[in-house]
């Protein structure tokens, strides 16, 4: 009953939460959540009346709902109620259907996830259950790999220790392995199931709540108490990983959950032209009210004072008063009635039936674009909604994650300097160095690594020469790092907490340098064929203070200081003596960073034996001390590191996606303003934002990284009034008013051309900015030229996002970040992503899309106004929740520049000619009751207006809505500033509406009058007159058709063989159907007497008709044709000048010299220490203690590997 809304009971709001284990009943009776989850909207109840009332939010559909019921009353209407319950019953049920399915996937996934299956506790014996049926409360068991059920607490795990791993991919973004560990109370129950199906053990914890990184709790047992922190809990969407087994405690279930509680609402999205449209449809009622309401008076005038006289002729229903006024009154009443049902098609809902069908074709000719097909995975782009198509081409926030989005989540050695000695660069015989690798082919190494490819043969040279540098480099890599090791299936598989980590050790490995394994006292690595065992004296951790690491090793009695960390930490603790090697390894570093390499520096030092013990009593004297002890810690750690010798420095990739950095540069260029929202740390966001060309060292960068609310509010401030000094610095801009809101269009600035809007004469002595405590130093480079300058950037910390999202700080961090043309979070929140999403789309009112590849980037995704999820290595959630999916994020620039500018400039087009045409058809009947004594006749045959939006004109629409484009997809890619008119709704807005209506008018105003004054006084040759009611609307319909579907052409700029076929097909079609309608067979068929018969021939078969038409296709072609002559002659837009390019060619040299004046000014990059471990305390203490160690069947392995 409970998972049905209509029988769920309130529930109380938790302030703390006791549970107690095995306790199921008890625990029952607390009514927690299960651990089912839901991300569905409907169920079999809630379908249709919730499925009905958000159909029947949009106005329209509202609208002809009372037109409808209208109809059903015979006094009024002249029209059958069939004419509109059946395209209502179509939309509705189409709309119905495409949310059932929508609906239906989110149902199995739901289904897939609540099936899976762990293993529980249960009496005596360990029982198989699916994840819907576990309990809070209940004692489960998870395997190596295995997704975490729910919220755990750990009680013991395969280690002795209680010491488990777990990837937090799906939460935080990270790949990295983080340590859990179980009380050292509890670790003696292992896996002894009798003992763990006794524990009776109360957990007293914190209420459900969506901080990921603490969770406040304390353990029950045995009349003891014991506190439980982070450490000792496991979180739904981590994963087990290097762990047998491992028991815990439910302590949140379901959407109770860490990661549910971070996880948004699905929302029902509409597009930006769908609000348009609402408010449109409510200006048109009303012009629909005043136009029926002159109707009315003009009708009770009429019949007042004409009407009651020919009752004679012309009698009046017998339910209406005999008196001449009120029964005057009482027939212009209805009239106003009869109006509203005869005009209401100046909103037709065929206009709803015709954009589902657009939408739906515009979806699947996303779906079917081969381009976007990502082969090594088999992923092809998909629109998982039908209703946000042209929303794609309005987007101007993009918020993206960057972990799997933008990057692969591989790390790779790249290249490396060892002793001021480079490698990794192929030079050709000529002395050139070779740019293009991938035509070489990599060298083949004994050690297979699919992700690893090197190409310079000097290293390999090099080791096979003994080299002592060379041999030295590769030794640190094998034994300076906290990998753990495992063997599977005969291979060593290794396990980090650093990803930079893995990719050296692999890296080693390949060259011929294998890390085994280790103890809490030694390392055993193989060098060549010999295997090696070095006593491990001490490691000396990684912080994110000291920014790197050391190991103390001895061999053969020599002891010996190997350190690695960020290049600018190195050189700090290097000997005087290394300042030459370091000048040269200096230049090798920036020429790493240039191409976009982390890197990473590399020192030793030898120590005596009296010097080392001297040391190492000092540092136990450090471990034990009461007060300040992890300073004294890190004093004399300090102590040690210092007179190293270089080694040298690593280069490592942090491998984007493929064509991440051109995709943003486009989308950029396309106005575009793309913030990065990341759980990574701030210096491996700072280095995937120069990596990617999201950022450059031609930005101004500010970094907030405050950690209290105060020190928050100073620093906006600082950076503001930065930000203003800058701006009046560089430009002709004087800022009088300095509390006023900053906005680049308060001074005219376009963001896209800062050059062009600086003064001529400022030239400076330019400095390049790199991270120093994160990593910036300050480099003088004396220029001549004008300072070059690409805006401003920011990165800000979670810990600051926090004070500056409150209500104090929101829009002033709003007011920088939209100043920026980039931004990036880091160490942030699923929550807090969804948070920034908000802030933007509440404040600013721009089109928002957010996307990302993990079950972290949900809520942002859902939030979003578009939300994209990229098919990576971090699950389907975010597919799930998507709008959109994709294979590749360098995908989103087609899926956005392509098919969201087309769809955004057909479905304005589509909409703008659609009001057109049915104001020129509607108002006919408008015009037609002055001349009927105001008594709402139709022109048409009613058989005409039920069909003229379906058989007449609907076809060439739909071509125009599906299959019209301006220029070609590649010249859509290549021309990225065409995008910007659908971010300013230049296409469709109030105004375009207002000249279609207006337009419209006329034309209706032409159709009818011109045929009017034709035909009033003509006759036949047969004398018979042509002026009755049937010949007169035929006449006047054949015309309207003709010369709307004319319009519609001159609207199409892109005519295909298909669209001459639909719109002269169109055309043919209405006179055939009006033939057979007409024609004697018909009548003799169905027996009736009806009007129309002949009127097709009587018509068509005069000289008067075709010079009516001709005459008013002169009217209403000719000046239309000659706008858009001069317009395009005179004042041609950005679009007409594409147009003319991709026809003759005329921009490419102008490309040309362009890319030729980029090259020339590109300059180096700035270095990127890019020391990317994780933002947790290292693993130093955990080995050294004997609390990891690697799997003892390591030692054991066969020596072939």
């Amino acid at each position: 009953m409970n998972h049905i809304p209509f029988f769920k009971k309130k529930k109380v709001e938790e302030t703390s939460r006791q549970i107690r284990a095995n306790d199921h009943h008890g625990n029952a009776m607390k009514e927690f959540a299960d651990n089912r989850i839901s991300t569905s909207k409907y169920n079999l109840i809630t379908f249709l009346p919730k499925n009905l009332f958000e159909q029947f939010r949009r106005l329209a559909n509202a609208y002809f709902l009372f037109i409808m019921c209208l109809q059903f009353i015979p006094q009024i209407s002249s029209l059958t109620p069939g004419t509109s319950i059946a395209p209502l019953a179509v939309v509705l049920s189409l709309t119905a259907i495409k949310d059932a399915i929508d609906d239906i996937r989110r149902h199995r996934s739901d289904r897939q996830i609540n099936n899976r299956e762990t293993k529980t506790v249960v009496g005596h014996e360990l029982v198989t259950r699916k994840w819907k049926e576990i309990k809070v409360g209940d004692i489960v068991r998870l395997e190596n790999n295995e997704f975490i059920t729910a919220d755990i607490v750990l009680i013991s795990t395969s280690q002795p220790n209680g010491l488990c791993f777990i990837e937090t991919a799906e939460l935080d973004g990270e790949t990295n392995l983080k340590a859990r560990q179980a009380l050292e109370e509890t670790c003696n129950l292992e896996d002894h199931i009798d003992q763990l199906s006794n524990f009776d053990g109360e957990i007293e914890c914190e209420a459900p709540n969506n901080n990921l990184g603490r969770f406040e709790g304390n353990l029950m047992w045995k009349e003891k108490k014991f506190q439980l922190k982070n450490d000792n809990i496991l979180l739904r969407g981590a994963r087990l990983k290097n762990t047998q087994w491992a028991f815990g405690i439910v302590c949140y279930a379901g959407q109770d959950t860490k990661i549910m509680k971070n996880t948004g609402k699905k929302k029902f999205k509409r597009t930006k032209i769908d609000h348009l449209l609402n408010r449109i449809i409510l200006g048109i009622f009303l012009f629909l009210l005043i136009m029926c309401a002159i109707m009315t008076i003009c009708s009770g005038f009429w019949e007042s004072f004409v009407g009651y006289h020919f009752r004679i002729y012309i009698p009046w229903e017998t339910y209406l008063s005999s008196n001449q006024q009120f029964g005057a009154l009482e027939i212009s009443l209805l009239t106003f009635l009869s109006y509203v049902i005869i005009l209401h098609t100046v909103v037709p809902i065929s206009l709803y039936v015709s954009m589902e069908i657009i939408r739906l074709i515009q979806s699947k000719l996303i779906d079917w674009d081969n381009k976007m097909y990502y082969k090594p995975t088999n992923v092809q782009a998909q629109a998982r909604t039908t209703t946000l198509n042209e929303e794609l081409g309005q987007i101007q926030y993009i918020f993206s994650d960057k972990t799997g989005t933008l990057t692969q989540n591989i790390m790779t050695f790249n290249k490396c300097s060892i002793r001021g000695k480079l490698y990794g660069y192929v030079i050709d015989e000529a002395g050139n160095e070779i740019q293009d690798l991938e035509k070489l082919k990599p060298i083949e190494f004994q050690e297979k690594n699919n992700d690893f490819e090197w190409y310079d043969k000097k290293l390999l040279d090099a080791i096979e020469q003994n080299d002592k540098d060379v041999y030295n480099f590769f030794t640190l890599l094998s034994l300076c790092h906290t990998v753990m090791s495992e063997e599977k299936n005969g291979q060593i598989i290794y396990e980090a907490q650093s990803p930079d980590d893995n990719a050296l050790v692999s890296a080693s490995r390949t060259f011929g340098f294998t890390f085994i394994g280790r103890t809490q006292s030694s390392i055993t690595v193989r060098f060549g064929n010999k295997e090696e065992t070095y006593d491990l004296l001490e490691i000396l951790d990684f912080d994110n203070d000291r920014k790197r690491m050391s190991v103390i090793i001895k061999k053969h009695g020599k002891i010996i200081l190997y350190c690695k960390g960020a290049d600018f930490k190195i050189k700090e603790c290097l000997d005087p003596s290394e300042k030459k090697i370091m000048a040269v390894t200096n230049e090798h570093l920036y020429k790493l960073a240039t191409d976009g390499l982390r890197t990473l520096g590399l020192a030793y030092k030898e120590l005596s034996e009296s010097d080392y013990n001297r040391w190492a009593q000092k540092l136990h004297a450090a471990n034990t001390s009461m007060e300040k002890r992890d300073e004294k810690v890190k004093d004399v750690y300090e102590e040690i590191e210092k007179n190293l010798k270089l080694i040298g420095a690593t280069g490592i990739e942090d491998k984007l996606q493929d064509g991440v950095p051109q995709c943003i540069e486009r989308l950029a260029y396309a106005g575009i303003k793309i913030w990065v929202l990341t759980g990574d740390k701030l210096e491996t966001a700072h280095n995937i934002g120069l990596s990617c060309r999201l950022l450059t060292n031609d930005m101004e960068l500010y970094i907030i990284e405050e950690e209290n609310e105060d020190a928050v509010r100073k620093k906006l401030q600082e950076i503001r009034n930065g930000m203003i000094n800058k701006i009046e610095q560089l430009f002709n801009v004087y800022i009088e008013n300095k509390n006023k809101r900053l906005d680049w269009k308060d001074w005219g600035i376009d963001v896209m051309k800062f050059n062009r809007y600086r003064k001529s004469n400022y030239q400076y002595n330019s400095k390049t900015q790199r991270l120093n405590s994160h990593g910036i130093t300050t480099i003088d480079t004396y220029q001549q030229d004008n300072e070059q300058f690409e805006g401003f950037g920011l990165l800000i910390t979670g810990q600051a996002l926090v004070f500056a999202l409150n209500e104090k700080l929101k829009m002033k961090f709003l007011e920088i970040g939209t100043m920026c043309k980039a931004v990036v979070c880091c160490r942030v929140t699923p929550l807090q992503k969804a948070q920034v999403v908000d802030l933007v789309m509440k404040n600013e009112r721009k089109i928002t899309l957010a996307i990302g590849d993990g079950a972290n980037d949900v809520s942002m995704i859902q939030k979003a106004h578009i939300g994209v999820g990229i098919s990576g290595q971090e699950g389907r959630q975010a597919v799930l929740a998507s709008d959109y999916s994709l294979g590749q994020f360098c995908f989103l620039e087609r899926l956005l520049l392509v098919h969201g500018r087309w769809s955004y400039l057909r479905i304005s087009k589509f909409l703008r000619y659609f009001f057109y045409k049915n104001f020129a058809f509607t108002l006919c009947h408008f015009w037609l009751g002055f001349f009927s004594g105001f008594s709402a006749q139709t022109l048409y045959d009613p058989f005409f207006i039920a069909t003229y939006n379906v058989f007449f004109t609907s076809l060439p629409v739909l071509a125009l809505g599906v299959f019209d484009q301006d220029i070609s997809a590649d010249h859509s890619l290549n021309k990225a500033y065409l995008y910007t008119p659908g971010q300013n709704d230049e296409f469709f807005n109030k105004k375009i509406f207002a000249e279609s209506v207006i337009h419209g008018i006329l034309t209706s105003c032409v159709i009818f009058f011109v045929p009017y004054l034709s035909i009033s006084n003509a006759t036949r040759s047969d004398g018979i007159t042509l002026a009755d009611l049937q010949s007169f609307g035929f006449a006047i319909a054949t015309i309207l058709v003709i010369i709307v579907n004319l319009e519609n052409a001159l609207e199409m700029w892109y005519w295909s063989s298909l669209y001459h076929f639909v719109l002269w097909g169109t055309i043919i079609a209405h006179f055939l159907f009006h033939f057979v309608l007409y024609s004697t067979i018909i009548d003799k068929i169905f027996k009736r007497n009806y009007p129309y018969v002949g009127v097709t021939q009587a018509v068509l078969s005069t000289g008067n008709f075709w010079f009516t038409l001709f005459l008013t296709c002169v009217i209403l072609l000719i000046p239309v044709f000659a706008r858009e002559f001069f317009r395009m002659r005179f004042m041609p837009t950005r679009i007409d000048r594409a147009r003319l390019n991709q026809k003759f060619r005329t921009e490419e040299k102008a490309a040309f010299v362009t890319h030729i004046q980029y090259r020339l000014r590109q300059r180096r990059q700035s270095v990127r220490s890019g020391y990317a471990f994780s933002q947790e305390t290292g693993w130093g203490r955990l080995i050294t203690s004997g609390l990891m160690q690697s799997k003892s069947n390591i030692f054991t392995r066969s020596s072939k590997m």
